[in-house]
């Protein structure tokens, strides 16, 4: 028989304050493209409680259509130190390893791309995603072969009831 809400494995639990489904709006851009809007939502979950893994989903639309635009999933593992690493695949394809760290008291985590697999142009990606007034924001920068590290990313997000 299945516990109705089983324990948040203990390395999860600075972390906890993620879980559950983020929608919001967000913007990109970058030097070698138009800038664009777009529609989001990220789950956070928590699928084995008896694993230090919380299972990360993202999607992505068109905001004038509602077509789709990108997605992506992974799994972060945070550890009791304060480091957290992160893998996620992306629909097109590209594949990032990121290790960083996080403050539980502050709800800030900070992410930097160890290996991007399978990009011919993608040299280096950051994360970094804060809790503001209990909205989830987050900017995504990159380097391509071409550019130094830049803005791609940002959004807010609101945690879904």
């Amino acid at each position: 028989m299945e516990k109705e809400n089983p324990a948040i494995h203990p390395a999860i639990a600075p972390l906890s304050y993620l879980l559950g489904r983020w929608r919001g709006e967000g913007e990109g851009g970058y030097p070698t493209i138009n800038s664009f809007r777009y529609g989001e939502e990220l789950q956070f979950s928590h699928p084995a409680p008896g694993k230090p893994v919380v299972a990360y989903s993202q999607k992505t639309w068109k905001l004038s259509s509602g077509e789709p635009m990108h997605s992506e999933t992974g799994y972060w593992r945070p550890k009791p130190d304060g480091t957290i690493e992160v893998v996620i695949a992306q629909s097109t394809g590209l594949a990032e390893v990121l290790k960083g760290t996080y403050n539980a008291e502050d709800k800030v985590i900070k992410l930097q791309s160890e290996l991007v697999g399978n990009a011919s142009k993608v040299k280096q990606i950051t994360r970094v995603f804060e809790l503001v007034n209990g909205d989830l924001s987050y900017v995504v920068q990159m380097a391509t072969n071409l550019s130094s590290l830049q803005p791609h990313l940002k959004a807010v997000l609101k945690k879904l009831p």
